[in-house]
């Protein structure tokens, strides 16, 4: 079942960061399809989180996105290099955002071997946000795509994980965000995990 516009909107980001481990990311790109299981997830609460691009209500044209209404992908370039893929959650003008850091493929799993340049697939294909963008053939000009739409889309399949299948850490990456670096807002399912459900793959 496609994710519904106003699953976005829910007020707490870090539900959501936990709730999104276990649905299904897709695209379909030039009439290609590619996804798969998200496996992890970062959660950034808005203007009071310090590991945020819109920490104390920052806002600029690289963060504009981060402030539209829930159901949006929000991509921006780390290091001027990797596109990440954010997923936009709550009201609008509110900038909390998903991070999608891994995925376990299930579908076109040999357009991401093409487009990443890989020789066989495995978890690692998709196992960091960079990662996921190339496989999925995700890039800057995706920056403001509706999560409904055709290009872009997440749905719920019914796979579930309980607290003890998931794992539950601090952030990675954000030392510079002082004590907010510690917030457990990671989100991520061991590579064992999505063996506990094997009927789910390839459907």
């Amino acid at each position: 079942m496609l994710l519904p516009k106003n699953y976005y909107f829910h007020h707490d980001v870090v539900f959501l960061a936990k709730d999104l481990v276990g649905k299904y990311l897709f695209t379909k790109i030039d009439g290609q399809l590619s996804g798969g299981i998200i496996t992890e997830t970062e959660a950034y609460k808005g203007v009071e989180d310090r590991a945020c691009h819109a920490f104390g209500g920052k806002r600029t044209k690289r963060n504009e996105m981060m402030y539209a209404e829930g159901g949006v992908a929000y991509v921006y370039l780390c290091y001027g290099i990797h596109p990440l893929l954010n997923v936009v959650t709550n009201l609008k003008d509110i900038p909390d955002a998903v991070l999608i850091r891994a995925i376990h493929a299930t579908h076109g799993e040999e357009l991401m071997l093409k487009r990443t340049g890989k020789p066989q697939m495995n978890l690692q294909v998709t196992d960091g946000p960079g990662k996921v963008t190339k496989a999925l053939g995700i890039t800057l000009s995706d920056n403001g795509e509706p999560l409904q739409d055709k290009r872009i889309w997440i749905e719920d399949r019914g796979l579930e994980f309980t607290e003890a299948e998931l794992l539950n850490t601090p952030r990675i990456g954000v030392e510079y965000a002082g004590e907010d670096a510690l917030l457990k807002y990671r989100f991520s399912l061991p590579d064992t995990g999505i063996i506990l459900h094997p009927s789910v793959l390839g459907t």
